[in-house]
């Protein structure tokens, strides 16, 4: 009896502790802002506007492994890891930007993002220092998107990217991946861990272009 307690007990813990996550992910009506210029079958060319994220470096060898780590620190700071003890309601995606051997040992380096909501664009909450958070403003710009499905693991990912890359090569935007961006790509991920079906996560890489071009290099003006 004690055993068959016990063992209810931790299924209540435990289902209540998914319904509070997402619950969590339910209420992540906000995303960054953006207006999409060019749309192809595998592609989209999507203008951001400007916006204020919470980014979480960290040093590692697995996307999985990072971005578990990122966000259990971001996760604290919206539940009010903050000097301002704030809570913030989760928002969407999860960013994970990429930067390949720019970590010890030639391992990767990882970026992951938390879009901060509107009320806090301005005057985003300071993180508690052991978080090691940083705010990251982001000027208006371009970026290229690929959908895919399933969950994103250290195994597709890589290949993810080499399609939006192999579509971008046939396109008016072949040669028009930015030189300026530190991170090779970077996954969006807009669901709970919880969710099997009908997952959404794209691949994103920044292109040239600005607001005033629409996203349109000289390349894409003359295509």
């Amino acid at each position: 009896m004690a055993k068959s307690s016990l063992k209810n007990a931790l299924i209540i813990i435990l289902s209540a502790t998914t319904i509070a996550f997402s619950t969590d992910l339910c209420k992540a009506i906000e995303s960054p802002e953006y207006t999409v210029v060019h749309s192809e079958s595998d592609f989209e060319i999507r203008l951001y506007r400007e916006s204020v994220w919470m980014t979480a470096p960290v040093n590692e060898i697995s996307f999985e492994k990072a971005t578990r780590d990122g966000f259990h620190r971001l996760f604290q700071f919206i539940q009010g890891a903050n000097l301002n003890f704030s809570r913030i309601y989760m928002t969407k995606p999860i960013l994970t930007s990429i930067v390949p051997g720019a970590g010890p040992l030639h391992s990767s380096a990882y970026f992951v993002k938390l879009y901060l909501p509107v009320k806090f664009q301005t005057d985003p909450p300071l993180p508690l220092p052991e978080l090691n958070l940083q705010p990251d403003p982001w000027t208006s710009h371009c970026i290229a998107v690929r959908k895919f499905s399933g969950f994103a693991r250290d195994g597709n990912i890589v290949k993810e990217a080499q399609k939006l890359a192999l579509s971008l090569s046939r396109s008016p935007w072949a040669n028009s991946t930015t030189s300026t961006s530190e991170y090779a790509y970077s996954i969006a991920q807009y669901n709970s861990p919880f969710r099997i079906i009908g997952r959404v996560n794209e691949v994103w890489v920044d292109v040239t272009g600005s607001r005033a071009s629409g996203c349109e290099s000289n390349l894409v003006a003359a295509y």
